[in-house]
């Protein structure tokens, strides 16, 4: 079973965690990218979505769903936010951000009542870091930021060429082995000229759907 196909499975198994009559969170990127397709066999029976992207709003006005402003949303509309991760660990810690779409991410995820992280097995490890932590950097920043970053034993390295669809950059981190998550996601929030990271650990997964040639596992 190729990488698709079970993207396309942690897909299918979210789409029961959507309520009729709701509007659910939509985050962004490839394995989401098939959750907005199942979506749409069912989009008669939701309201409508709010998106953490351009790119998912894209998504999700071709296919005839509506996508409403965040603030025009109660804060008990949103019972579910379904995205994916670059990254999960066993506490359901993650780190997004691959698609430089992690503020907006963090806002509807902080939204929801209940955040399902959909990813394939590949993404699921003992401990976070390989895969390099994405920072949103105001422009101005990004030289401070990096030095500060270099201080909390990271190497960051800025990534060329792309703006967040908040206007910023993004400063990629290698280098880090996460041991405490929640403590290092507050440490580099603090810093000066950040937005936030791409840590999703104060505010983890309620519920991880994990594609796996053996089927669909839940964690909780």
């Amino acid at each position: 079973m190729d990488q698709n196909q079970l993207k396309q499975q942690v897909a299918q198994a979210a789409i029961k965690f959507v309520p009729d009559d709701c509007i659910v969170g939509v985050g962004t990127g490839s394995t989401v990218n098939f959750f907005i397709d199942e979506l749409a066999k069912i989009k008669g029976r939701i309201k409508g979505a709010v998106s953490s992207s351009e790119a998912s709003t894209k998504r999700l006005k071709e296919i005839g769903i509506p996508v409403l402003d965040l603030n025009s949303v109660g804060p008990d509309e949103v019972p579910v936010y379904v995205d994916g991760a670059d990254e999960v660990n066993h506490q359901l810690h993650m780190i997004k951000g691959g698609g430089a779409a992690l503020t907006r991410e963090k806002i509807v995820a902080a939204v929801a009542q209940q955040f399902i992280c959909i990813a394939d097995s590949s993404k699921y490890v003992a401990m976070m870091g390989k895969f390099p932590l994405p920072v949103e950097v105001i422009p101005m920043a990004r030289s401070h930021v990096a030095r500060e970053l270099v201080k909390l034993g990271g190497h960051p390295e800025w990534r060329m060429g792309v703006t967040t669809d908040n206007g910023n950059i993004i400063l990629d981190v290698h280098g880090l082995q996460i041991a405490e998550p929640v403590k290092l996601e507050q440490q580099i929030n603090q810093i000066v000229g950040v937005v936030t990271n791409g840590l999703f650990a104060a505010r983890r997964a309620d519920v991880l759907l994990l594609g796996t040639p053996e089927g669909v596992k839940e964690y909780r």
